[in-house]
């Protein structure tokens, strides 16, 4: 948050980096792209000839107008459901779950059992909504959640409601010092068995490699609303107007359009590469899951809220304080309205 204050402080000041990370999306062009503050760079990917290695849905978040804008190093899933499996093996939870109800059911049993099912850090408030948002896509589903921000779904659908109403009952089986984590600490609470399930985005994965996990030994993963649905996170960089040392500028976005770059960076991230060339061999089994579930024919990417790819920064800040009133307050007529 502070280094985006920085950022925002800087570029309006006429002083920029040479680039800077930024999530595709609203995020760039509301806020750096449409205020006339970064350099097309269509003509850089065209004369790298990569143009056509990313995946077409990826370039969209990063394009205005039909000029690209920024360059995106990987791709992280938001709906990702993280389990001790351990855990899970000594409560005798079965491992596959289905939708949020499903999901829901399986909390109580492991409450049930004295446990924390569903571990959460809310200390900065987007983690709140990203929870939310991941119960609103798989209420809601790819198209209609997509249509949120093209104006063809409403937000006084009964889904959006309905999603409320999961999430107010999702709350009830989080751990009560919530408010006191950030998300890292609630990931950890799932590392050291003192809860089953963490709800986070696949930079997760990247912090329990850290600690020591093996995907598919020590933790499992579930994608909530099925494989097909795909919570989209892209970081990307680009080119300011201005910037300092552009030549420079331009060489480290060539490294971030590599495939070599985009799989060397990734693995330890906890993303999977925006290029569509990737050498599949260097990812582990989870983000191998991943990229094949993003390079499905069928699969439906949807832009995730909580980090700036689908609304404007004003729309995230205003659902950022609703979300975490609503927890609350528990109302779900007033939440709903307030959307």
């Amino acid at each position: 948050t502070n280094a985006k204050a920085v950022l925002k402080t800087r570029m309006v000041g006429g002083n920029p980096p040479d680039s800077f990370q930024v999530h595709g999306g609203a995020e760039l062009s509301d806020t750096y792209v449409e205020t006339n503050m970064m350099e097309p760079i269509t003509d850089l990917l065209e004369e790298w000839e990569v143009k056509d290695k990313f995946n077409e849905q990826i370039l969209d978040l990063c394009s205005y107008q039909g000029e690209i804008y920024s360059i995106p190093v990987n791709v992280h899933r938001g709906n990702v459901l993280f389990y001790n499996k351990a855990l899970l093996e000594e409560l005798d939870i079965i491992e596959g779950l289905i939708g949020i109800q499903d999901f829901i059911d399986t909390c109580q049993k492991i409450q049930d059992k004295g446990v924390t099912p569903l571990a959460l850090g809310d200390k900065n408030k987007w983690t709140a909504t990203h929870l939310f948002e991941v119960v609103l896509l798989e209420t809601l589903g790819g198209v209609d959640y997509n249509g949120l921000w093209d104006g063809s779904t409403s937000f006084e659908d009964p889904d959006v409601k309905q999603a409320l109403n999961y999430f107010k009952e999702l709350m009830t089986y989080v751990n009560e010092d919530h408010a006191a984590l950030t998300w890292q600490d609630a990931t950890r609470r799932v590392y050291d068995g003192e809860a089953a399930y963490n709800l986070m985005g696949d930079w997760a994965e990247g912090y329990l490699k850290t600690l020591g996990w093996t995907p598919g030994k020590d933790f499992g993963w579930q994608f909530i609303g099925g494989s097909k649905k795909f919570m989209v996170i892209t970081d990307t960089f680009g080119l300011p107007k201005g910037a300092p040392n552009p030549e420079g500028a331009r060489a480290w976005l060539k490294t971030v359009a590599s495939v070599e770059g985009q799989d060397t960076f990734n693995p330890i991230k906890g993303s999977i590469p925006a290029r569509i060339d990737a050498d599949k061999s260097k990812y582990d089994p989870y983000l191998t899951d991943c990229i094949e579930d993003f390079g499905g024919m069928t699969t439906i990417l949807s832009p995730s809220i909580a980090h700036g790819s689908a609304a404007p920064e004003g729309f995230v800040t205003a659902l950022n304080d609703i979300i975490n009133s609503f927890i609350t307050t528990g109302d779900v007529e007033e939440a709903h309205q307030r959307i």
